[in-house]
């Protein structure tokens, strides 16, 4: 049997600045609402004419996509409300000039282990429209990771999830290349999950773990290995880190190096493995990123300690050489750089490392 083990997922920031514009985007469809099924009648079966089927495919459509928006917001505010930093950060960001919020990517972390990897948590992408796009690894992280790129489903008028539908990075530890004792711990704990894999995006949408709460010491044991292990271990499926669309916001902020000042300014610290401001060989992909906050949790065996939750990013994509005569008002997001770049990746992952965590403190 699946057991769930609940993560706390109070308020630390209020999010509600950030959150009641998006509210207002949606429609939500309460389930205790929902009429009682009727008895399927064949009788008065009729044939839709083309114009209204399609308009009924649209409608559906619609629906559909009301409702991945809906699963991606609960993602959202349980990140939100467990990481008061990026909380923050969002409010501020917002609330000067009125910026609109775009999301670059979203990422999350995974086991490559009997189901739990990337699969795991892709399916849900793929099921609504996204397209595998390419695979990354990560040889001295034991790391593999695919993102996706989504469908054009417009939605374009709301902030963060309510805007135009990110691109989804989603990571798995590669658990057979560690030293013994540490993938013993992890199948251990996806061993008592079930079929919990199955229900990775639910388990991200509520906030809670598919798997028990491991013990202080064995967490302390994969940390010492892997602090990638670690962390998966207490926070599971939830979002990772969400991505800021740097280029996509007004000026000044619309540079990614005035809004690391803006950031720092206002008193948060940013990553500096390998410099703040981390740079693809193209130099067309800048990106940078917070260090991770913490959050308290309460091991199985009784123990307490802050332990590290999630981080905001932020990207900022340059117009390819091919596109640089265009004016700016031309330039659309298929002009601008896409992808990944393995070495902006590796040292974005040392937002929830110990020593990203402690230069913080």
């Amino acid at each position: 049997m699946m057991k769930i083990s609940s993560v706390s997922t109070s308020p630390l920031f209020s999010s509600a600045s950030f959150r009641s514009t998006n509210n207002n985007n949606r429609s939500s469809t309460s389930f205790m609402s929902l009429p009682m099924p009727s008895t399927y009648n064949h009788s008065k079966l009729s044939i839709v004419p083309a114009s209204r089927g399609s308009q009924h495919a649209s409608s559906m459509q619609e629906e559909g996509d009301s409702f991945f928006r809906s699963v991606l917001s609960s993602m959202e505010q349980v990140y939100l409300n467990r990481n008061p930093t990026a909380s923050a950060i969002l409010e501020l960001v917002q609330s000067t000039d009125a910026n609109q919020i775009y999301y670059d990517h979203l990422a999350y972390r995974t086991f490559a282990v009997n189901g739990h990897g990337i699969e795991s948590m892709s399916k849900l992408f793929l099921d609504f429209g996204y397209t595998e796009r390419e695979e990354l690894r990560f040889p001295k992280k034991k790391l593999k990771a695919l993102w996706s790129s989504p469908p054009d489903h417009g939605g374009s008028s709301g902030n963060g999830v309510d805007g135009s539908l990110p691109r989804v990075f989603i990571s798995e530890l590669l658990v057979d290349q560690l030293s013994p004792e540490a993938p013993e711990i992890i199948r251990k704990y996806t061993g008592l999950s079930g079929a919990g894999h199955k229900h990775s995006a639910l388990s991200s949408a509520l906030g809670c773990l598919t798997w028990p709460k491991p013990s202080h010491l064995e967490f302390q044991q994969l940390a010492r290995e892997s602090e990638y292990a670690a962390w998966t271990l207490v926070n599971g499926y939830m979002l990772n880190h969400v991505t800021v669309s740097t280029h996509r916001l007004k000026p000044p902020l619309n540079d990614i190096n005035n809004l690391n000042r803006f950031i720092e300014d206002k008193g948060f610290k940013l990553n500096s493995e390998g410099g703040v401001l981390k740079v693809s060989p193209d130099g067309l992909l800048l990106q940078s990123s917070t260090v991770a906050d913490s959050v308290p949790f309460e091991f199985s065996d009784g123990f307490k300690e802050q332990v590290p939750c999630s981080y905001i990013e932020f990207a900022h994509r340059l117009v390819l050489p091919q596109y640089k005569d265009l004016s700016q008002d031309k330039v659309e997001e298929a002009h601008r750089r896409d992808g990944f770049e393995v070495g902006n990746a590796e040292k974005i992952f040392e937002s929830t490392s110990k020593d990203q965590l402690t230069r913080r403190a």
